[in-house]
């Protein structure tokens, strides 16, 4: 019995090492395999990929491959070199890593999925006309939400850690406006969406890593399925209005997805739409109120602007467009706080040149991530102390944006990337900003909210979540607020 379970032993070790022996070519990116056969450096690169990736910045340079859990991803960080990966749709391919997080976060599978359909149809509903009314139903969902959760009594506070604040607001009203139509009680109704998420939302970096234990899983597979039902209630029946979720689903029909696969892909969406507005919110928020000059600044903005409406709330959304201060303070907390990873398969051998004139040959089967948060929006080079806060990094003396920003000489195209880049980005950008900025406009004009302890400093930032999007807090910021005028 011994022998055979030295055998074993042994044959297992020699499949690591056969998977475990490759060597780099000559004009491929410096290789790091790690120690630790087959695994790589996964451990490391799961408990604080910017750090581990930092280090192997320092050793390796602008590029390298490393081995995690069998696969082997080349990490570019070179921002001048970006479009050599964002420009390519033949070789890179989006879609099949997309498709491997769709299954493991969702158990949701689209075989007949159409991103550029998709993306047209989200754009119809988030740019022009369509970004307008939505701007307009988000604005009452959150007057309604702070009218019926703020203290009538303008004697009396509450208390809150601002996380939880800026994330229940924000998610509530986003899902109000766009999943809430046929509920009966929004508070009643999105607050169990809203419990549900962030269970959900607590797992999601262990699922699309797969390596939930098997108390997690069941866990996730429970919480999923109250989502499932939840949102279940909210899919339109009949005859609607024509809005995005109806042409979503008429969408998802037409590729032939039955019902139940519906239910799972607006989960998809409720994370896509409502996952990071509202901890962009609660850093953008947490920086203001321990950074007085900076608070003063944009409370100064939004106190203009309220003049032209004879409320706050009444301000027509066109009239909000001029905030160069509140945008160069949301743009420099996403360059702090914005940290997804821009992952490409490999379909072919492809000769990588760099901005320098250096090239790399990346082999098929392998991945290309790109790690925006590192650089440039990290970069000290770029941005001068870059783990400050600067209110005014992305202002210039006269208070018009600042766009000039370098590195080795070269002005960038791309200084920070919180929404992606390229065919890529973010197509409901503007009605996260506007729905960020509009949160921040009730809050700072209409309500009075300040940190229990004035000597509050911010809390660290939740180092399993880089490469998800916004990064999430340990910890959060005791806060009071109430009233101080009329909703």
């Amino acid at each position: 019995m011994i022998w055979t379970t030295l055998l074993l032993f042994h044959g297992v070790l020699i499949i690591f090492w056969m998977l475990s022996n490759r060597s780099r070519s000559k004009k491929e990116p410096p290789l790091d395999k790690g120690v630790i056969p087959w695994l790589g450096h996964a451990l490391e690169f799961g408990r604080d990929a910017s750090k581990f990736l930092t280090r192997m910045k320092l050793k390796h340079g602008d590029i390298f491959t490393v081995r995690v859990a069998g696969l082997y991803v080349t990490v570019l960080l070179d921002p001048n070199s970006y479009d050599a990966v964002l420009e390519d749709s033949v070789t890179l391919d989006f879609t099949r890593y997309a498709e491997v997080l769709m299954r493991r976060i969702f158990s949701l599978s689209l075989p007949n999925h159409n991103a550029s359909t998709e993306k047209a149809l989200m754009r119809r509903h988030f740019q022009g006309e369509g970004l307008t009314c939505l701007n307009s139903v988000m604005e009452g969902n959150l007057q309604a939400l702070l009218q019926s959760e703020t203290p009538q009594d303008r004697e009396n506070w509450k208390r809150d850690g601002l996380f939880n604040f800026c994330y229940s607001l924000l998610f509530r009203a986003g899902y109000l406006t766009l999943f809430g139509a046929e509920q009966n009680d929004r508070n009643r109704d999105s607050s169990a969406v809203y419990q549900e998420f962030r269970k959900f939302d607590a797992l999601l970096t262990k699922m699309a890593r797969n390596t939930l234990n098997s108390e997690e899983k069941g866990i996730s597979g429970s919480v999923r399925q109250r989502l499932w039902g939840l949102l279940s209630a909210a899919l339109p029946r009949g005859k609607t209005e024509d809005r995005w979720l109806q042409n979503y689903l008429r969408h998802l029909r037409e590729e032939g997805v039955d019902v139940e696969t519906q239910k799972r892909a607006a989960l998809l969406q409720l994370w896509a739409t409502q996952g990071n507005v509202g901890p962009a919110a609660f850093w953008l928020l947490g920086f203001l109120l321990t950074n007085p000059e900076a608070m003063s600044a944009v409370k100064k903005e939004f106190d203009s602007l309220s003049v032209l409406a004879d409320s706050p709330q009444h301000l027509p959304f066109d009239k909000l467009q001029n905030t160069p201060v509140f945008d160069s303070a949301l743009s420099e907390t996403l360059r702090l706080t914005a940290a997804p990873f821009i992952t490409r398969e490999v379909l072919n051998n492809k000769t990588l040149r760099m901005a320098d004139g250096q090239e790399y040959d990346i082999r098929k089967g392998d991945r290309m991530c790109l790690f925006p948060y590192i650089s440039p929006q990290m970069d000290p080079e770029i941005h001068q102390e870059p783990e400050k806060f600067k209110y005014d990094r992305f202002l210039n003396s006269n208070g018009s944006e600042r766009r000039d920003f370098y590195k080795g000489g070269k002005r960038l195209k791309y200084y920070t990337m919180p929404w992606g880049a390229g065919k890529n980005e973010c197509v409901g950008r503007l009605f996260a900003i506007g729905s960020i900025k509009r949160f921040l406009l009730t809050v700072l004009t209409q309500m009075n909210l300040e940190l229990c302890d004035q000597d509050s400093t911010m809390p660290k930032v939740n180092a399993s979540r880089y490469g998800f999007g916004v990064l999430q807090p340990e910890g959060d910021l005791e806060i009071r607020y109430k009233l101080r005028c009329t909703l």
